[in-house]
C-alpha cells in the first residue's frame, strides 16, 4: 500500500475549483477530486495551526490532548503522568503509527514541529525532513525534497508520505515571476458592495483596516500581501494575493503527480488532500486568517482517491479532521485505538453511504476563545474571550444563505440557539466523563489571561482606534477586558 498525505495549510475549500469557485485555482487537486471521494461538510475539531494537527496526529479532541491555544500550558500535549510506560501512548497510537503498524515506511516532509516547537507531531514517522524554514517556505522549497524522495522510494512497497504546503498561509509570497493569472476575473460573488461596506464597520484583528492584525504595516518583500483594504481594488489585490498562493501550489503538486505517472504508479496511489484549517476570505468581516471557529476557518477540504473503491462521489455529511484515523483503520482491516475520539466514515469511501454525524463541536483558542456547533443549516457561535472583536457572546448563522456569516439571528431564533447549546453540554459531558484529567483546556487559556495571538495587544490596539477614529468601541472593549489594561 503506498499513501501521499498533501497537507495544503490554510487551504479554504470555498476557493478550489472541485468545490464550485470560478477561478481555475486548482486543477491537479481538482482531478483527485473527480477520481475518488470529495467531503463538503469537513471540519477540523481544534483550530487554528498547532491545536488543528495535534488533533489529527492524536486523533483526539483539543479537550482531550490538552493542545487548544498557540502558547501558555495549553500549547503542549497532556503528559501521561504515572502511568507512562517506556514509551508513551503517541508512539503506537498516532496516525502515523497506524501505518507503522503494518510495517509500512512513514516519512514526513514538513518544518511544523519546528515552527510550534510541536515535537510530538514527529511520533510515528521513522524519517523526518524539516524543510528548514519555519512555515515561510515557498512551494519551490519544498517539491524538490518531496521529488527525490519519491525517485529513490516510491517504487518500493508500503509507504505513507506526508507532504506540507504553505503558500496559502499568510502572508502571501507567491514569487512576483508566477505574475497574476486571475487579473481582470471576477471577484467571488459573495463579496458585494454592501457586504463590503459593512464590514469597514467592524474592528479587530484582521478586519478591513488591519489586515496586518493589529496594525495595516505592509512590507515589501510580501507585496501581494496589502496591510489595509480601503476599497475594491485592495480587496482584489488581497484575493488575487490568496488565489496565486493556492494556483501556485497547485502547480506543485502536479510536479508530485507527474513524478508518479513517470515511475508507472499514479493510479496505484491512495491520495489524501487535505489542510489544518482554512482561511477567512470575508467570513464575519475577517480577512486573511484563522483566528475563530467558524465556517471560513474550520471547514476544510478533504479529497481521498483511494483506487478500486467510490470515483467522483461527493459527500454532504458533518465529519471531523479526526474521524480519519479510524477511517483509515477500518478500510485496512486495523482495530480503532480506544483513545481515538473519531468516528470511522470508510462505507462513504467504499459504499458511497451516508456516514455523516448529526452535529459537530468546534474550537478556537489561540486567537479568541470560541466553541461553536454546526448543526443542519447552522452555525451557532458561542464567544469566551472575543480577540477584540467585540463578537456577541451568542450568535447564530444561516451559512446555507449567508455564507459570509453576514447576519446573526441569534435574537430570532433563541430555539435554535437553545438547540445549540444542548448539543454543546452534551458533547462537553462526554468529553469530560472521558478523559482522567478535571481542567477543560480552553478554561486554562482564560485564566491565563487570554489566547496567545490576542493577549497584551489590547493597549496598542486602543491608541491605533484613537488614531484612526474609532474611538467608538473603546469603551466596550475596555468594559469586556478590563483585566488587560492594567
Amino acid at each position: 500500500m503506498k499513501v501521499l498525505f498533501l497537507d495544503l495549510d490554510s487551504t479554504n475549500p470555498n476557493h478550489l475549483g472541485c468545490y464550485g469557485y470560478h477561478r481555475n485555482t486548482s486543477p491537479n487537486i481538482d482531478r483527485i477530486a473527480e477520481e475518488g471521494v470529495r467531503f463538503t461538510n469537513y471540519y477540523t475539531s481544534d483550530a487554528p495551526c498547532f491545536p488543528s494537527r495535534t488533533a489529527l496526529m492524536t486523533g483526539k479532541f483539543g479537550i482531550h490532548n490538552g493542545v487548544v491555544n498557540h502558547g501558555g500550558s495549553a500549547a503542549d500535549v497532556r503528559h501521561e503522568g504515572v502511568n507512562r510506560g517506556f514509551k508513551d501512548k503517541l508512539a503506537t497510537e498516532s496516525f502515523p503509527s497506524l501505518f507503522r503498524s503494518m510495517n509500512m515506511k512513514t516519512t514526513l516532509i514538513s518544518p511544523f514541529a519546528e515552527r510550534h516547537s510541536a515535537y510530538t507531531f514527529y511520533a510515528g514517522f521513522n524519517e523526518m525532513h524539516n524543510t528548514g524554514q519555519s512555515g515561510g517556505e515557498l512551494a519551490e522549497d519544498v517539491t524538490p525534497t518531496v521529488l527525490n524522495w519519491l525517485e529513490q522510494n516510491a517504487n518500493k512497497d508500503d509507504w505513507f508520505l506526508y507532504v506540507n504546503y504553505w503558500d496559502p498561509h499568510t502572508p502571501y509570497r507567491t514569487p512576483e515571476t508566477f505574475g497574476n493569472p486571475f487579473e481582470g476575473e471576477p471577484l467571488p460573488v459573495w463579496l458585494t458592495d454592501e457586504i463590503f461596506e459593512k464590514h469597514k464597520e467592524k474592528v479587530g484583528p484582521h478586519s478591513v483596516h488591519e489586515i496586518n492584525m493589529f496594525d495595516n504595516n505592509t512590507y515589501p518583500e510580501y507585496p501581494r500581501y496589502p496591510g489595509e483594504i480601503k476599497n475594491k481594488d485592495d480587496l482584489r489585490k488581497m484575493i488575487d494575493g490568496y488565489d496565486c498562493g493556492i494556483r501556485y501550489m497547485d502547480e506543485h503538486v502536479g510536479y508530485i503527480f507527474k513524478q508518479l505517472e513517470k515511475q508507472g504508479l499514479m493510479d496505484e496511489v491512495i491520495i489524501i488532500i487535505t489542510s489544518d484549517h482554512g482561511e477567512n476570505m470575508g467570513e464575519l468581516g475577517i480577512y486573511g486568517e484563522h483566528g475563530t471557529s467558524d465556517q471560513g476557518t474550520c471547514r476544510i477540504p478533504m479529497i481521498i482517491r483511494w483506487p478500486g473503491y467510490k470515483k467522483g462521489h461527493v459527500d454532504h455529511g458533518l465529519h471531523y479532521h479526526l474521524d480519519l484515523l479510524p477511517t483509515v483503520a477500518e478500510i485496512v482491516g486495523k482495530e480503532p485505538q480506544a483513545s481515538w475520539d473519531g468516528q470511522s466514515y470508510a462505507d462513504t469511501i467504499t459504499k458511497g453511504e451516508d456516514t455523516g454525524r448529526d452535529y459537530l463541536v468546534v474550537s478556537q483558542c489561540a486567537h479568541v476563545c470560541q466553541r461553536s456547533v454546526r448543526f443542519g443549516d447552522w452555525l451557532y457561535i458561542r464567544t469566551y474571550h472575543d480577540g477584540y472583536h467585540l463578537f456577541n457572546k451568542e450568535m447564530l448563522y444561516n451559512i446555507k444563505n449567508d455564507p459570509l456569516e453576514t447576519t446573526d439571528l441569534a435574537a430570532e431564533r433563541s430555539d435554535l440557539c437553545r438547540q445549540a447549546v444542548y448539543y454543546l453540554m452534551e458533547w462537553h459531558d462526554e468529553m469530560m466523563g472521558t478523559m482522567p484529567f478535571d481542567i477543560d483546556p480552553l478554561w486554562t487559556v482564560m485564566k491565563e489571561g487570554g489566547p496567545l495571538h490576542a493577549k497584551g495587544h489590547l493597549k496598542k490596539y486602543i491608541e491605533r482606534l484613537e488614531e484612526t477614529g474609532r474611538g467608538h468601541a473603546i469603551p466596550e472593549l475596555k468594559r469586556r477586558h478590563p483585566q488587560e489594561l492594567r
